[in-house]
């Protein structure tokens, strides 16, 4: 770290020294938020689990009122959320920011348990459909997801929780405004009481966008109804939501997000991203008798989407959709007064399709269709669970689940590396035969996963207790990866990829001095990769370890400071290829877009009930763009001040400054032989947003 962070670090830790005898405990609301359901599928005390979990509150989202989910995650330890334009983004959850076909499979993104899009299915944008600006709370499990999450929790799991009915009645409305003419309004209705209720939620806003020719209008809307039926608890979900996006590109040219005649620069104006979803969910549980409890949750969805691919050559039209049904259930009974049980089975099937088209077509990329196919995809997993106690302070956790994951491929296309008409591309640089896209003949996948997983809990007193974790995550190729070939190749033979991981984990949960300390170490094995010749494959390899810290200080009644981050490496341990590149000697290498540092610092002032003012401090570090490790990002720091201001029961302002030293910095980095060298998305300037709410 250089001197600017030391003394940062230090400023923060004499603040906090000199005001922690005046800190009290914790309220009865921040007690409760203390509970997680991401490990479990029930409310359970966050010290119970050896799982890495980080909760954002409601009371953090209200402050940040994010725009984008990289805000709402920004202090989250071992979590980078890759900014893109508009509502785009990539995921880092210990790993490098992680890009390509397939590489949003590592990460399962679910509302209330249950996945935005299929297994197998998944979309690296796909954090946009979920409705994180109203959440209750969001809640990132950091590692392998454990036997209640399969494929597509290899590196972690984000779970989106809806705020329930109120006791009573209660309606809101929020109107806010800033930067780019930026404009939302969210509107809320609840009403309940001891036996249930409903919330619905809307929220639309409008983006004119920091650069040219870009912007965004966005809706969301959730209707909750908790009841009580035969015995039966039961909470129904209905989540729609709709997206039109005009999308602006990397902007090339090394240091390019310094200068000032190119940041509001859109290299690709014409590209666009329209998405609509729709997700529903009933959740039903029932304590039987003999002390168990049954828990079913039966769910659909539904997507469709269309957007052009700037970073394409041709810039193709991709069209696509999934239509799915699913089930997930768990039972929970006590096998005696020490060993707790918990087995369940998952069950999902999706219909999905895709369509690529190119208006005109040059040298291997042809005119018209590219791809057009549909996969049905039916998923069985079951899993079970023992957690005993084995001393007063000491549990053990032991648990496992088998996966099969079964696609049907129906090309509905010409087979092969023709025009959609069959004829003959020919490359008008080297005059070989063959077009770029290639679609393999029908046929029908098969992928079977089995994981054990298995964990310790020392309580070392009532408020400090120790873990071990030993988790094994996986991920089937997704359907993406098996179909959507280039190049002549007719076949992907790929295996699923896995991940084993050992952390060890030290946590205080008293106030006025909470912390947790989390070392990890974790090997991955059958990467799928794209090679040089563009041909998927499999067989790539990596490490990753590091150490995550989380701590949140009481220094007074007026004062908090919070801090959080990630002292972390991600390295290959195979030598890959990249598409324009022979195999390279990347053994030892760090991936590329992998910071070894990312800190998060908060400091929050109340100097009356009434007014509350934070101080938000932002460091990523630098990070290689490119596989060889020859280029690199500086990384970047950023402040943001924002102000919460009470004008009565009813009516509260708020005012965001982001960016507030105006720094130059880019949003991700990367470095491209193909595609034009360095190339950025660049972090837009100081920014200034307000809000008004209304509760009645």
């Amino acid at each position: 770290m250089n001197r600017f962070h030391q003394t940062l670090f230090a400023t923060g830790l004499l603040a906090a020294a000199g005001g922690a005898n005046a800190a009290g405990r914790l309220s009865e609301s921040e007690r409760l938020e203390q509970l997680t359901v991401t490990g479990t599928r029930e409310p359970r005390p966050r010290s119970e689990l050896a799982e890495s979990l980080t909760s954002v509150n409601l009371d953090a989202l209200l402050t940040i009122s994010p725009i984008h989910p990289s805000q709402a995650l920004a202090s989250v330890p071992g979590a980078l959320i890759s900014r893109g334009n508009g509502q785009e983004s990539l995921i880092a959850i210990r790993s490098p920011v992680l890009t390509g076909a397939g590489s949003c499979g590592a990460f399962a993104i679910t509302e209330e348990g249950i996945p935005l899009r299929g297994i197998g299915f998944c979309n690296v944008n796909q954090l946009f459909d979920g409705n994180f600006e109203q959440a209750q709370r969001i809640e990132v499990l950091r590692g392998p997801g454990g036997v209640l999450y399969g494929s597509d929790a290899q590196h972690g799991v984000i779970n989106i929780l809806s705020r329930p009915p109120t006791d009573g009645g209660e309606s809101s409305l929020a109107l806010e405004g800033g930067a780019n003419d930026y404009a939302r309004v969210s509107l809320g209705h609840s009403r309940g009481d001891s036996q249930g209720g409903y919330r619905i939620s809307f929220n639309g806003a409008r983006d004119g966008g920091f650069k040219e020719n870009s912007g965004f209008d966005q809706q969301k809307m959730r209707l909750r109804h908790d009841g009580q039926w035969s015995g039966w608890s039961s909470r129904t979900l209905l989540s729609l939501s709709n997206l039109n996006q005009e999308t602006a590109g990397y902007v090339t040219g090394k240091d390019a997000f310094k200068n000032a005649d190119r940041k509001r620069e859109n290299p690709n104006p014409e590209a666009f991203r329209d998405s609509q979803s729709a997700r529903a969910q009933v959740r039903l549980e029932k304590s039987l008798p003999d002390g168990s409890s049954l828990q079913i949750t039966p769910y659909a969805r539904y997507t469709d989407m269309a957007f052009l691919m700037h970073f394409l050559p041709g810039t193709p039209l991709e069209e696509n959709g999934q239509r799915g049904l699913g089930l997930r259930s768990a039972y929970r009974y006590a096998a005696s007064e020490t060993l707790d049980m918990t087995g369940g089975v998952d069950l999902e099937f999706t219909d999905a399709w895709l369509r690529q088209t190119q208006d005109g077509g040059f040298s291997v990329f042809p005119a018209g269709k590219q791809y057009d196919y549909r996969v049905n995809a039916v998923l069985t997993a079951g899993f079970a669970q023992a957690e005993k106690a084995i001393t007063d302070a000491t549990r053990v956790t032991l648990g496992g689940r088998i996966e099969h994951l079964r696609y049907d491929y129906d090309n509905r296309m010409r087979s092969g590396d023709t025009t959609d008409s069959g004829g003959l591309c020919v490359s008008s640089f080297t005059g070989a035969v063959g077009c770029r896209y290639t679609r393999p003949e029908d046929r029908r996948d098969n992928f079977t996963s089995v994981s054990i997983n298995a964990s310790l809990i020392h309580e070392f007193s009532a408020d400090l207790n120790g873990s071990l974790r030993l988790a094994h995550g996986f991920r089937a190729p997704q359907a993406s990866e098996l179909y959507r070939l280039q190049n002549g190749q007719m076949r992907a033979d790929l295996d699923p990829e896995s991940i084993d991981s050992i952390e060890l984990g030290l946590r205080r949960w008293d106030a006025p001095f909470r912390y947790s300390l989390t070392g990890f170490y974790m090997e991955k094995e059958d990467v799928v990769f794209q090679s040089s010749e563009r041909l998927n494959l499999g067989g790539g390899g990596s490490r990753h370890f590091g150490l995550e810290y989380e701590v949140q200080w009481a220094l007074s009644n007026q004062w908090e400071l919070g801090f959080a981050g990630t002292f972390a490496r991600h390295r290959y341990t195979h030598d890959v290829s990249a598409p324009g590149s022979g195999l390279i000697d990347s053994r030892g290498n760090d991936i590329d877009t992998a910071p070894h540092n990312l800190h998060n610092l908060r400091l929050n002032w109340r100097p009356y009930q009434t007014t509350q003012f934070t101080l938000q401090w932002q460091y990523t570090g630098s990070y290689y763009t490119d596989i060889e490790n020859v280029h690199r990002y500086a990384g970047h720091d950023l402040l943001h001040l924002r102000l919460r201001q009470s004008l009565g029961e009813a009516t509260s302002l708020g005012i965001r400054v982001e960016n507030l030293a105006n720094v130059d910095y880019a949003e991700r980095a990367d470095y491209s032989s193909l595609g034009g060298g360095d190339r950025y998305f660049i972090g837009e300037p100081r920014s200034l947003y307000a809000d008004i709410r209304f509760v009645f």
